[in-house]
């Protein structure tokens, strides 16, 4: 009996038998595929309200090879998540970084003049931010999230006429505020 008691409470200590029994969730951005990117990520809980969430995701082919439109990229975002309730369902509150690479020509991007689908823009940026975001349990292991995160970037790109091999146009920076992050996400509890 001494030994159960002992085993029940050192396992208290280290978090099993608790409510809040996640450990380890994958996800994948549902909107991020509609720019054709594979994305994954995972998440890993840290406290009864605490998770790391580490997502990315590579795009790596060209949408169009005579009009060199494409929107190749890599990105990787991690986050440090505060949950209002308990891990892994609710609301939350996050605090993001991100690091890219990237090679776009021949694509309007957003929040950018309607000019930028005129030009190749190769470089690399990295930002932070702050987001919120829910998550809706929807099955045993299924869960259902919604995020979005606002936020500064720095990039450094080198500029390019669209056309293959095209003129180059110069290096610049720039400094963005403003959205940094949306995502709709399936989850799926691993334990």
């Amino acid at each position: 009996m001494r030994k159960f008691a002992l085993l029940l409470l050192l396992g208290t200590m280290l978090g099993a038998g608790s409510a809040v029994a996640q450990k380890v969730a994958v996800k994948t951005n549902i909107p991020y595929w509609a720019t054709t990117t594979p994305n994954l990520g995972f998440e890993f809980g840290l406290g009864a309200r605490t998770t790391l969430d580490i997502s990315g995701g590579y795009n790596f082919w060209t949408l169009n090879r005579e009009a060199n439109r494409k929107i190749k990229h890599f990105v990787v975002m991690p986050e440090v998540r505060w949950w209002l309730c308990e891990r892994f369902n609710g609301h939350f509150f996050g605090l993001h970084a991100g690091y890219t690479e990237y090679n776009i020509s021949n694509v309007r991007i957003p929040f950018r003049p309607a000019s930028s689908k005129d030009h190749r823009y190769q470089g690399w940026g990295a930002g932070v931010g702050i987001s919120y975001g829910y998550s809706w349990i929807i099955g045993r292991r299924w869960n259902l999230e919604a995020t979005v995160g606002v936020g500064y970037v720095y990039t450094d790109y080198d500029k390019y006429d669209c056309v293959t091999c095209g003129t180059f146009r110069g290096t610049n920076t720039k400094h963005y505020f403003g959205p940094t992050k949306i995502g709709i996400s399936f989850v799926y509890i691993i334990k």
